[in-house]
């Protein structure tokens, strides 16, 4: 009798912190379960921007590096303004906004949570320009926006370490908890259980983003056309969408284009 009441006990417990932990990702409504607190994921992500900083080269181009943190402060101010007129300033609490280029041919970009973006001068020639770069940047902070990192670094303690809290991961194994941050955000490819949530927020990243944009004033045409040159500019041969964490490109463009009315509302050029 008393074991079956301390099961029931658990499983309330664990039905109460569900609930507490279940929140909702502004503008798609989609519900997340994220056990990990802001305080603790930004200054994880204030160290490791820090550090990705002192072991790589900033940009020399003055005009790409200007370009750069231009189309980042307009996007920076249109979610400030967007959270301000709705009630949801709270989410970007912590927030302490970066925008930098650095050398790297490699055809990337990201958003640690705090809002610290790198932009890899390899993605400029496909950008095109300031339009095509508030595309890639605006993808990627709603990444930020919607805590996905955070989601990810919870369902990673749940796997990884049996729903551990993340201080006390931080305490007991920093090394593997280092390393799981860092999966977090991209860095090493899982398949399996992770993939599809995975997509999901790649989903919903394209979607907030060319909100961003459109509410930043570029024209969320232009992420339908950036798109487009980003396959054109792959080569070989791509994986099967199914082992892939990234949506398909012509998934991703068919997407964005049923998405561009809506996006189309908050455009004020």
């Amino acid at each position: 009798m008393k074991a079956a009441l301390r099961l029931r006990m658990v499983v309330l417990c664990g039905l109460v912190l569900l609930q507490l932990s279940c929140s909702e990702v502004a503008i798609t409504g989609r519900q997340q379960f994220n056990i990990v607190p802001d305080s603790v994921i930004n200054s994880m992500s204030i160290q490791s921007y820090g550090q990705f900083l002192s072991q790589n080269k900033l940009s020399d181009n003055a005009q790409q590096t200007q370009m750069v943190k231009r189309a980042g402060s307009r996007i920076q101010k249109a979610v400030e303004q967007y959270c301000a007129e709705n009630n949801l300033l709270e989410q970007l609490r912590g927030y302490e906004w970066e925008f930098n280029l650095v050398e790297d041919p490699n055809v990337n970009a990201w958003c640690m949570p705090g809002g610290k973006v790198v932009v890899y001068t390899g993605i400029l020639p496909i950008a095109q320009g300031e339009a095509g770069l508030a595309v890639v940047m605006g993808h990627e902070i709603a990444h930020a926006f919607a805590k996905h990192g955070s989601e990810r670094m919870t369902q990673s303690l749940l796997v990884e370490m049996g729903g551990v809290a993340l201080s006390k991961a931080l305490e007991t194994r920093p090394a593997k908890t280092k390393e799981l941050f860092m999966q977090s955000y991209g860095v090493g490819a899982q398949v399996g259980v992770l993939l599809p949530y995975s997509r999901v927020h790649e989903n919903e990243a394209d979607r907030l983003g060319l909100m961003f944009m459109a509410m930043a004033g570029y024209n969320p045409n232009e992420a339908v056309n950036f798109w487009q040159r980003m396959a054109l500019a792959k080569q070989g041969p791509q994986p099967l969408e199914i082992l892939s964490t990234h949506p398909a490109d012509s998934t991703r463009i068919s997407n964005l284009q049923r998405l561009l009315p809506e996006a189309m509302q908050y455009y004020r050029p």
